[in-house]
């Protein structure tokens, strides 16, 4: 059974596509339409289309209008919205593609908003240059070994201890206005990172989905 959904959103265009088939469910924010018919993506994929469309317009809504899914709420943006959706059909393991590039605020927004899920989703962003995703108190990543490695407090981290990086933390401190450890890089096959209290993103070089 394919537990895992694809999430297209409204940041810059992903230059690469995963493999359809390795998802029981696709979707997108209706910015993200835009960019999916521009290269060609095989649209008949798509579970639904959600959004307040506000940033849509085509004739595209007569020949998908089936899978549109008209979320006006506000006070949420397009990208929590489509993960509430997502929720409903029962998936909790997401990849994200669309997410940064754009408009920074955005991009901001959209690491908020998977903060706000990040006890009951998986979700990992994917761009051009990294995966990247927030992580539990014990955390192993294998196969990086060259791969860049950074650690963003979010907004603080205590007790930080890694293995496998060639600048190692041990019991030591993060905080978004003081110090953060991004540019690290793994030195070994496999790293591991654990800590005590707050909340880690974790950004690992390019990997294809």
């Amino acid at each position: 059974m394919k537990d895992k959904a694809l999430l297209f959103i409204n940041g810059d265009a992903p230059k690469f596509f995963p493999d359809p088939e390795k998802y029981g469910l696709i979707a997108c924010t209706d910015g993200a339409f835009h960019y999916l018919k521009n290269l060609d993506f095989p649209l008949e994929k798509l579970d639904f289309i959600s959004g307040d469309f506000d940033s849509h317009s085509g004739t595209d809504e007569n020949i998908y209008h089936e899978k549109f899914i008209y979320t006006p709420d506000q006070d949420k943006t397009d990208f929590h919205k489509a993960l509430e959706i997502i929720i409903e059909k029962g998936f909790k393991n997401i990849d994200i593609l669309g997410g940064s590039g754009g408009e920074q605020d955005h991009f901001l927004g959209n690491l908020t908003v998977a903060f706000g899920f990040k006890d009951i989703l998986n979700i990992k962003f994917y761009d051009e240059f990294s995966e990247y995703y927030f992580v539990p108190k014990n955390f192993i990543v294998k196969d990086v070994k060259d791969k860049m490695i950074s650690l963003y407090p979010f907004p603080s981290v205590e007790n930080v201890t890694t293995t496998g990086l060639n600048w190692l933390l041990t019991n030591e401190n993060l905080n978004i206005t003081s110090r953060i450890g991004t540019r690290n890089f793994a030195v070994e096959d496999e790293v591991s990172i654990t800590y005590e209290k707050g909340d880690l993103l974790v950004f690992i070089g390019r990997n294809y989905l």
